[in-house]
């Protein structure tokens, strides 16, 4: 952990590069650091997973859209990352902050485009008591100092 998972409706495939947004996401996290100055998220253990919903229904699916300028065919980002516990308020705050203007930077373009509608949703959760918690890693010893 930390992990980002990404959940999108399939009509955005054409439009967004969902692997650059899940590599510019995977930097974010990397640069993000607590009060003291050290890094929040392990190089080794951070991760981002991108998945699109092949079936989705979004808003009202352009019966009022339309009135308004919509066509119907709305599309839906959400960002979770989930970390462990121990991070302060202000440190959870400053991650779910940094991902926000990582990912509205990424997407500029298509929420300019006046034909194109998107909702964008970042959450940060803290995993709740774990009951168990296994990890066997070989990318961790890669990043540990020396």
């Amino acid at each position: 952990m930390p992990h980002v998972v990404i959940l999108y409706t399939g009509n955005l495939e054409p439009h967004v590069d969902m692997g650059s947004l899940c590599r510019k996401l995977a930097d974010t996290m990397l640069a993000v650091h607590a009060e003291d100055g050290a890094q929040v998220f392990p190089t080794g253990g951070t991760r981002v997973f991108a998945y699109p919903a092949p079936h989705y229904a979004v808003s009202d699916g352009g019966t009022a859209g339309r009135a308004a300028g919509g066509d119907g065919d709305y599309g839906f980002i959400y960002i979770n990352l989930r970390m462990g516990k121990g991070r302060s308020d202000a440190v959870q705050k400053a991650a779910g902050d940094a991902l926000l203007a990582c990912a509205q930077a990424h997407l500029a373009p298509l929420f300019a485009d006046p034909r194109k509608h998107l909702g964008l949703t970042v959450q940060v959760d803290e995993a709740p008591g774990q009951v168990y918690d296994a990890k066997h890693s070989t990318l961790h010893p890669l990043f540990a100092k020396k």
